[in-house]
């Protein structure tokens, strides 16, 4: 099972909490969640895992590096599994959809804009709000 040897890499002993929120976050076609989303899937499976080992485990995955941390614009957290793979944001401030995109020029940009100021860029996370256009041109 991919789950169990996920959390064994990362140094977690394997408990029934721990396969499920990881089952449920490998599974999710929105891989971005919050921990009351998980709670809602659990139930909805009839798992009997209270809030409060959900975000006990969210954190124990984040120290771990299984999940990564986003706090947008609206005052709650969500987790997605760490792929390894650099990606950027949009969140959408009508719906709260969040887009994932990469973008080797603003990438590019991003290092040529630290060089400039005598640094060496070490890690960055880009998250732009936007709204859909209506078309009309006006602001």
């Amino acid at each position: 099972m991919e789950q169990r040897h996920e959390l064994r890499k990362a140094g977690l002993k394997i408990t029934l909490p721990r396969l499920k929120i990881l089952e449920i976050l490998e599974s999710a076609s929105n891989r971005h969640l919050s921990a009351e989303d998980i709670y809602r899937d659990l139930l909805d499976s009839g798992e009997e895992i209270g809030l409060a080992t959900v975000y006990r485990v969210l954190t124990q995955f984040e120290a771990a590096g299984l999940v990564t941390r986003h706090n947008f614009e609206g005052g709650h957290s969500v987790f997605e599994l760490d792929d390894g793979e650099h990606h950027d944001h949009m969140v959408c401030v009508e719906t709260g959809d969040v887009i994932e995109f990469t973008s080797d020029e603003i990438e590019r940009l991003q290092h040529e804009i630290a060089e400039q100021h005598g640094f060496e860029l070490i890690d960055h996370s880009l998250v732009l709000y936007v709204k859909r256009d209506d078309g009309s041109g006006a602001e």
